[in-house]
């Protein structure tokens, strides 16, 4: 039964994340680093991704994996932000690029337990008013994909960035998602306020890339109500965002238990054949993992467990 192997693979998880984090509890010797980006590591046979966070032509910041050749974390911080730079980049698709200034530096980074802080060089503070949130939510969004991390901290010359370089916009010391990403307010009144993050599609150059928009609404219903009829409605507020979910799924019912968010739908939930979309299956996950804390999303059809996915999947 789905349920049960559902149950099962969010024990393993849970069990593989208690190692993990056991062993990174453990004391290392740490080197001295060049207050610089370093560009070689490690290389491994062993390469695995990571999420980072990159500008289309519209600036709305895109989800995207890159390859990490590194093998432990702080190397991992290094290639990350390497990543991040406005300047060419073989590693990055074509119709997506980097925001951090070219001729920025890295002086330091320090890693303290769920909290990691970068020290830039004063050229940080160049960037273009137009992206200036962007550039941070683009580094913290990017590390948060690390699940090590839940908050980062950003220092330009060893000085706390407590505000945005141009409209000074105050900025919180702790830097974590609740800052948003490619926010969008649409409210005309202080009641009843929901912020609600929802993964949208872009094709960009024949490639489907997930886009999170974090929504400011007057509404106050279930967010998971909010995803779905966002993601159903045929009028999106971007003309280069697009859903693939068919406009007559109906979510009946839902109810979260043991971890696991499950959700009811009608049958136009399928595609054809009896099959889901990826993409809409991945919309969805990920609007929910980003306004829920749990660890996995059932998928049901008038009843009929026919799909399920954990936040281990998405890595």
């Amino acid at each position: 039964m789905l349920r049960t192997k559902a149950l099962r693979k969010i024990f393993i998880t849970t069990l593989s994340m208690f190692i993990i984090l056991t062993a990174f509890s453990i004391p290392t010797f740490n080197q001295e680093k060049e207050n610089v980006i370093r560009t070689n590591y490690e290389v491994t046979t062993n390469l695995a991704t990571n999420s980072i966070y990159l500008l289309n032509e519209n600036l709305f910041l895109v989800k995207t994996k890159i390859f990490i050749e590194a093998t432990n974390l702080e190397d991992k911080v290094y290639e990350i932000i390497s990543n991040l730079y406005a300047q060419e980049n073989n590693k990055i698709p074509n119709g997506l690029q980097g925001i951090i200034p070219r001729n920025t530096t890295l002086n330091s980074l320090n890693i303290e337990k769920d909290t990691v802080t970068l020290n830039f060089s004063k050229e940080f503070l160049t960037i273009e008013e137009a992206k200036e949130k962007q550039l941070i939510t683009s580094i913290v969004y990017s590390l948060l994909e690390l699940k090590e991390f839940s908050k980062v901290k950003i220092l330009v010359e060893n000085t706390p960035l407590t505000n945005y370089p141009h409209s000074k916009e105050k900025l919180p010391l702790i830097l974590d998602k609740k800052i948003g990403i490619n926010n969008k307010y649409l409210i005309n009144s202080r009641n009843n306020i929901s912020k609600v993050v929802i993964y949208y599609l872009e094709n960009i150059e024949d490639v489907m890339y997930y886009v999170p928009v974090t929504k400011y609404l007057n509404d106050d219903r279930d967010k998971i109500k909010i995803i779905i009829e966002e993601l159903t409605t045929s009028y999106i507020y971007e003309p280069n965002l697009m859903s693939v979910l068919n406009s007559k799924v109906e979510l009946l019912n839902y109810k979260e238990e043991n971890d696991v968010l499950f959700l009811n739908f009608n049958d136009y939930l399928y595609e054809k054949d009896d099959k889901i979309l990826e993409e809409v299956i991945y919309s969805i996950a990920y609007s929910v993992f980003d306004n829920y804390s749990v660890n996995m999303v059932m998928f049901e059809v008038n009843s009929k467990e026919v799909k399920y996915i954990t936040k281990s999947d998405l890595n």
